[in-house]
């Protein structure tokens, strides 16, 4: 094997050693707020409200990861603000751009289906910037529980860019902490100027299906049958979809 080679296979495990440290950690000490967060789902869902997940850039790969998704909640929801989903906007730096306007989430909420006693996840790995800040502001003067998914690092290493100089996890009733270091880069190496890797969307991705395991499990303690979707891949899941779909239409908007 060349040097090259197993200088690139030394990093490629390295970053797996770095991902799965990160999963082992917040596993540890966020069981606590991964519990209370099913609990939060489980309450909502037997009240008979409705689930949103929202994100931004990069954030929102982990939202849209847990709406219409075999094996989830079929009540979760995407709370889309337009040109803020990803890399589909052009140019994409527009998204980041509109992560910092101020007064668009208090529109966006407004003008969404969701309404007192509902539930909504925000995810932000540095929850420093108007739009998640807002989001939760608002959704919680609307009468909405908010979890939040962030960095809590962030909030010790670099300055709010809201008004009010607060972070995502000052507006949520549930935070729960990714532990992703500031810069979002779990590798350096010889040669390369910039640090790389980021594990983010791995942790966070892995954050809100435990979450999402926890309220199936607390609904189904509760004697209430957690409404799944199973994989229209497999024989009988257009079915079972179909019939879930069917009971629960009031509050699922993506077949809209």
């Amino acid at each position: 094997m060349s040097s090259e080679s197993s200088v690139s296979s030394r990093l490629a495990g390295d970053f797996f050693d770095a991902a799965i440290g990160l999963l082992r950690q917040v596993r540890d000490q966020e069981s606590e707020g991964v519990a209370a967060a099913g609990r939060a789902v489980a309450d909502t869902v037997e009240a008979g409200g409705r689930l949103f997940a929202f994100g931004a850039g990069h954030s929102s790969l982990a939202a849209q990861d847990v709406v219409y998704r075999a094996g989830g909640l079929a009540l979760m929801n995407l709370l889309a603000v337009p040109g803020t989903l990803g890399v589909d906007v052009m140019p994409a730096t527009l998204g980041s751009a509109l992560e910092r306007v101020e007064g668009l989430a208090g529109a966006v909420l407004d003008s969404s289906p969701a309404r007192r006693g509902d539930l909504l996840v925000i995810i932000s790995l540095s929850g420093r910037n108007a739009l998640p800040v807002e989001m939760a502001m608002n959704a919680r003067a609307l009468g909405l529980k908010v979890i939040g998914v962030t960095s809590v690092a962030y909030t010790k290493e670099t300055r709010s860019r809201h008004v009010s100089g607060t972070y995502l996890k000052d507006h949520c009733d549930i935070v729960l902490d990714s532990r992703i270091a500031v810069g979002d880069a779990e590798l350096s190496a010889e040669g390369v100027d910039a640090p790389f890797a980021p594990a983010s969307t791995v942790v966070t991705s892995a954050l809100m299906q435990a979450m999402m395991a926890a309220a199936a499990g607390e609904l189904a303690d509760r004697g209430i049958e957690p409404p799944l979707l199973r994989s229209g891949n497999v024989d009988g899941g257009h079915e079972w979809n179909g019939r879930v779909m069917t009971e629960y239409r009031d509050r699922i908007f993506y077949r809209h």
